[in-house]
């Protein structure tokens, strides 16, 4: 009992520390004029599809990420599984600001067709984070 119990508080506070980021990341974005964020806003941009300029495919968030961000999620092109993006079951999510912000650059590019802006990334993380 007092294991389950040491691990829920583990839990806990892994899960504060990665909200504690993420609001720095949020805090990043307002300070570039951006927000107030919304979660909804960020779900309805997580299944949009998307056909870059060039491509004859479509993509979404949930094309390789799944539409449950509690689950983990499938790379269409190389396969690779990919950790759940929601904090409640990944709190290493968003714990370091430059690996989150390559990662926004890399698959906004990919999906969009062009780099997010701080607006989307804050809607984004508010629905991860109501996950």
């Amino acid at each position: 009992m007092k294991i389950r119990r040491a691990l829920g508080i583990a839990g806990l506070v892994a899960t504060t520390m990665a909200q504690g980021s993420a609001a720095n990341l949020i805090a990043g974005y307002r300070d570039l004029g951006a927000g107030p964020f919304s979660q909804d806003e960020g779900r309805a941009a997580w299944v949009q599809e998307h056909r870059p300029s060039g491509q004859s495919d479509t993509r979404s968030c949930a094309s390789c990420h799944g539409t449950d961000v509690t689950q983990p999620g499938r790379h269409v092109k190389t396969g690779k599984s990919i950790e759940p993006m929601a904090l409640s079951v990944n709190p290493q999510r968003l714990t370091d600001p430059q690996k989150a912000e390559k990662w926004f650059r890399r698959n906004c590019r990919w999906t969009l067709g062009r780099e997010c802006t701080a607006q989307e990334k804050g809607d984004f993380i508010q629905f991860i984070i109501s996950q």
